[in-house]
């Protein structure tokens, strides 16, 4: 089940220059994600209503040049629609064959840019277009800060397992033994505070663990807060003093197999720019090792086993299932959601 009338990662701001035309699929769906001659992304269904062609293969007409409005063309008839959808030429037809041409649309997305990402609030073709009450997530530093750091990586897996995978708390001594990060015996308990956030809960602010010797490199005495909110978004936020950096994961499902994981990072200290081509590797080692395990998992659940979640290593995976369940019913009702995360401290060695 994807879950509908929400926000999820698109793509990256910078990928997208005016006048581009990107094909990608997003819940199982096709969709054309554009920018207009005005620097405005807006987002379709990426099928032609006439004969099926993926509109992305055609091209951006752009306003006052061969049309009066900003335009995606299709490559088989020349059929025009505005980046809002509506059908506005229909080449073949003769003066005297009336048609109500703007009748015929293609489904749009509303979509919105925020700090260099692109998000796109995936509706359900089955119901009314629905605006959105709220934006995307805003990260925890300056509102025009863009992203330090990215790194993309495709999972062959549903967007539960990468979303569980990327919550659990217990797998790192495992599958991240390196010897920047962990090491096979640096595994101790933890007790960690939770709370319920907005459409998820968040790990309230604590000291980094001991045996994470990445933090080092901050200086100081960092704190650490991280969150998770529907339907596949983790924040966390680093703080030394004024000192900060954020890191944004995002989990979109391209399909029921393969779910896209980007791993995104803000900083305000000059020090870590001038790192970056030294951090990057790292960064692209982690996601890496999270996919081989998920991927791998992946063979065993081929046979559809009955799996067991414990506690309190798994609460955080029982509290997605119980979030998607409560947004899913909260849709069907047309109700506000209700946030079933309650606080609580939960304990695990890791």
């Amino acid at each position: 089940m994807f879950l509908r009338n929400i926000w999820y990662f698109a793509q990256p701001s910078e990928l997208l220059k005016p006048g581009d035309m990107v094909h990608k699929v997003l819940l199982g769906e096709p969709v054309l994600i554009g920018r207009d001659s005005q620097g405005k992304v807006y987002a379709l269904r990426d099928i032609c209503p006439h004969r099926g062609v993926p509109l992305s293969a055609g091209k951006f007409v752009t306003q006052g040049k061969e049309c009066a409005h900003d335009a995606v063309e299709c490559p088989y008839h020349g059929w025009k629609f505005r980046t809002t959808g509506e059908c506005i030429e229909i080449p073949s037809l003769v003066p005297e064959q009336e048609m109500d041409i703007e009748r015929i649309k293609v489904r749009s997305y509303p979509t919105q840019e925020v700090q260099g990402n692109v998000w796109i609030f995936m509706t359900d073709e089955k119901t009314p277009l629905v605006t959105p009450s709220e934006g995307p997530p805003l990260m925890p530093i300056d509102e025009t800060a863009r992203p330090g750091l990215r790194e993309a990586m495709s999972f062959d897996c549903h967007i539960d397992h990468a979303v569980i995978g990327l919550m659990d708390p217990a797998h790192g001594p495992f599958v991240h033994q390196s010897w920047f990060w962990r090491s096979p015996s640096s595994i101790h308990e933890k007790a960690k505070d939770f709370a319920p956030s907005p459409l998820g809960f968040a790990m309230v602010a604590h000291k980094p663990s001991s045996n994470s010797f990445a933090y080092k490199i901050l200086g100081g005495t960092p704190t650490t807060e991280i969150s998770f909110r529907l339907p596949g978004i983790r924040i966390e936020k680093i703080s030394v003093g004024s000192k900060r950096v954020v890191g944004l994961t995002t989990v979109t499902p391209i399909d029921e197999t393969h779910t896209e994981i980007t791993q995104i990072f803000y900083w305000n200290m000059p020090l870590l720019s001038i790192l970056k081509p030294f951090v990057r590797p790292f960064i692209k080692i982690f996601l890496t090792q999270d996919r081989d395990m998920v991927n791998l998992q992946q063979e065993g659940l081929k046979f559809d086993p009955r799996l067991m979640l414990i506690n309190d290593s798994d609460v955080q995976a029982k509290w997605y299932g119980r979030l998607k369940k409560e947004w899913q019913a909260s849709q069907d009702e047309d109700r506000d959601f209700v946030n079933p995360v309650t606080p609580v401290t939960l304990k695990w060695r890791s």
